[in-house]
C-alpha cells in the first residue's frame, strides 16, 4: 500500500466528513492556489503557455513598429492623419509593453532565463 492509498474499509465519521468538506470548500475559494495548481498541471503536461506566450511579445513588436512608422511619417509629411494614428497607437503600445514587462519580471528567478525568447 502506498502512502496515498487508503484501505477501502476506512470510513470517516460525520464530523470528519464535514471538516473535510469545509477544507475543500475553503481551498476552492482560494483563487491564487487554483491558478498555481492549474499552472503546475500545465507544466507537467508540457503545455504551459506554449502558444499564448508568443502573442504578447509579438503584439508589442507590431505596435512599436506601427507607432514608429506613424510618428516618422507624420513628422516628415506634417500630415495630421499619421500623427493621429501615432496618438492612438502609442498608449496601446505602452500598455502592452507594461504588461510584457510585468510578465517578464514576475517569471524572473535567480539563475534562470527571464523567458524562453529573452
Amino acid at each position: 500500500m502506498d502512502d496515498w492509498e487508503t484501505p477501502e474499509d476506512v470510513r470517516l465519521s460525520p464530523s470528519e466528513r464535514l471538516a473535510l468538506l469545509q477544507i475543500e470548500a475553503n481551498l476552492r475559494q482560494d483563487r491564487r492556489l487554483a491558478h498555481r495548481m492549474h499552472a503546475a498541471a500545465h507544466r507537467m503536461t508540457g503545455d504551459h503557455r506554449s502558444r499564448r506566450g508568443v502573442w504578447l511579445p509579438l503584439s508589442v513588436l507590431l505596435l512599436l513598429t506601427a507607432s514608429a512608422f506613424a510618428a516618422v511619417t507624420g513628422v516628415r509629411t506634417s500630415a495630421p492623419a499619421p500623427l493621429w494614428c501615432f496618438a492612438l497607437l502609442w498608449p496601446l503600445t505602452l500598455i502592452q509593453s507594461f504588461r510584457l514587462l510585468c510578465r517578464v519580471t514576475r517569471r524572473a528567478r535567480p539563475g534562470r532565463r527571464l523567458t524562453r525568447w529573452l
